[in-house]
């Protein structure tokens, strides 16, 4: 089931944090900074249109169980209608695992960007790409097979 997007509270928070088009992860690290009880999610979004495939993309999410809405800090610079937006988490993380794993990626190899996080090894195929565990694989999956399935719906955005 896909969670509800809370276009709102993604459009405020971008705004606070100031959000950048094709950062995703970065945008989604530091809404997780600056958001009380956020968890920081990575994974796919599955759309209408070009590339008529996932894209790796990271967001939040708030809430407890019963009420777990996504908030995504890149919102305001895809384009594409917020209803029509499909996402598929393959790593949640707290806010204090994430700056614990953060801070050991930059102390451990300061010269690469510590986002996206992909977690231990043995690292799964998904596309044309090694990336992430086994849940990243599922993921990557899930958002293709609902890639095809919207293609398949809507022909017009072939």
């Amino acid at each position: 089931m896909n969670k509800l997007l809370d276009e709102t509270l993604s459009i405020k928070i971008a705004e606070s944090i100031n959000s950048r088009p094709s950062t995703p992860f970065d945008n989604a690290y530091k809404a997780a900074l600056s958001t009380e009880g956020a968890r920081y999610i990575q994974g796919f979004l599955a759309f209408a249109g070009k590339p008529y495939k996932p894209i790796e993309h990271s967001w939040i999410e708030i809430g407890d169980a019963s009420d777990v809405r996504i908030v995504d800090p890149t919102l305001p610079h895809l384009n594409k209608n917020p209803q029509e937006l499909w996402y598929f988490a393959a790593q949640r993380l707290s806010v204090k695992k994430l700056k614990a794993i953060i801070e050991e990626s930059k102390e451990d190899y300061p010269e690469d960007d510590p986002l996206p996080i992909y977690g231990d090894p043995p690292y799964e195929y998904y596309g044309d790409v090694m990336l992430g565990g086994q849940e990243y694989l599922a993921a990557y999956q899930a958002a293709e097979a609902k890639c095809r399935e919207i293609s398949e719906l809507k022909p017009e955005n072939n």
